[in-house]
């Protein structure tokens, strides 16, 4: 009786009847089976598991995603004081250099993370800036669903983008609490000494969430983290440099706006603000960072115009870079339509 495998399941190549019965003698124990037999011709179609089932989800979502970055626009630029902004804007191009360069700190460091793990190309940036945008004008972490679902559609990877996704996500969070951590304990004498809403019942409990946050994601780190060890310290590294950038470039910025004021004293600021915007439980953190800012420079009018500017700039440009791919996505869809 002829009886091999074939591709993986055992077929019958005689003239046995697929309901014949045998009984099989293996060492003494006994078994009974049905031959079956299969055709010559029978091909086997694997799917993989982690492409999406209905291919125009993922359009949907981004149309969809479109859709809200219009409504968010038209919500946010009623509150826009154009003029106000554009007299207060420098006429110098570095300072419009150095903007550019801290509003695209987060999705070009994410860039080279991405290109790591999965070898992207210049396509993935665009991504990366949607990602930016949906978390900034729709809803936080929005953008990472986004992406998960781009890099499902677009990308061919081995194994499951979900797990990459999520350990960047988380570690970018880890590096904001060690920076947290270590910004509290440089700046908290000189925030302490000033009493200006900084109140120690909240740093305490901000800070408590911070180091059981961390703590359990390092006691948990093998059942949380799913990327190879030198990838996690890579993204790691990366996040750090990207705070540290991110705060540099603000202090520049803001020296450039107010040049009579040393870029010591802004980097000191730009450190301060970084810190309050990363403590949970402390209330009203611009107008903590606003009296940090007077008490220490004296400026009053001037700080409070550059806290107008830096908002206004930055949510402009939110504006403008989420019309700008929601439009090229309902126009395509209507082309391709």
């Amino acid at each position: 009786m002829g009886i091999e495998p074939v591709g993986g399941v055992v077929a019958c190549t005689n003239k046995w009847d697929a309901r014949t019965l045998l009984s099989l003698n293996d060492g003494g124990n006994l078994y009974q089976a049905y031959l079956v037999r299969i055709p010559t011709d029978v091909t086997a179609t694997l799917r993989p598991q982690d492409r999406p089932r209905w291919p125009g989800g993922v359009r949907l979502l981004s149309s969809v995603l479109s859709l809200l970055v219009i409504a968010a626009v038209i919500y946010e630029i009623r509150g826009v004081h154009m003029h106000a902004i554009l007299a207060m804007i420098p006429s110098s191009p570095t300072f419009w250099i150095v903007f550019a360069a801290s509003y695209l700190a987060q999705p070009i460091t994410e860039w080279l993370i991405f290109k790591r793990l999965w070898k992207v190309g210049p396509s993935a940036f665009g991504a990366l800036l949607r990602k930016l945008i949906y978390n900034e004008l729709l809803l936080g972490y929005l953008g990472e669903v986004f992406f998960y679902a781009w890099a499902r559609r677009r990308l061919r990877l081995q194994a499951a983008p979900f797990g990459a996704v999520k350990d960047v996500t988380i570690l970018s969070a880890v590096a904001g609490n060690v920076m947290t951590v270590l910004m509290l304990a440089v700046a908290w004498p000189l925030a302490s000494a000033t009493q200006l809403g900084l109140q120690t019942r909240a740093v305490v409990l901000s800070l408590s969430v911070v180091l059981i946050t961390s703590m359990a994601m390092l006691l948990w780190r093998r059942q949380i983290f799913s990327l190879p060890r030198s990838d996690l310290r890579f993204i790691f590294a990366m996040h750090i440099v990207r705070i540290v950038m991110a705060t540099a470039l603000s202090a520049l910025l803001w020296h450039l706006i107010l040049p009579a004021i040393p870029l010591l004293w802004w980097l000191l600021l730009a450190t301060i603000r970084l810190l309050i915007s990363r403590l949970p439980f402390v209330p009203n953190k611009d107008v903590v960072f606003a009296g940090l800012a007077v008490f220490m420079l004296g400026h009053d009018v001037e700080i409070a115009s550059l806290l107008t500017l830096m908002a206004g700039l930055i949510l402009i440009s939110h504006i403008l870079v989420g019309s700008s791919f929601a439009l090229s996505d309902l126009f395509r869809r209507e082309a391709g339509a």
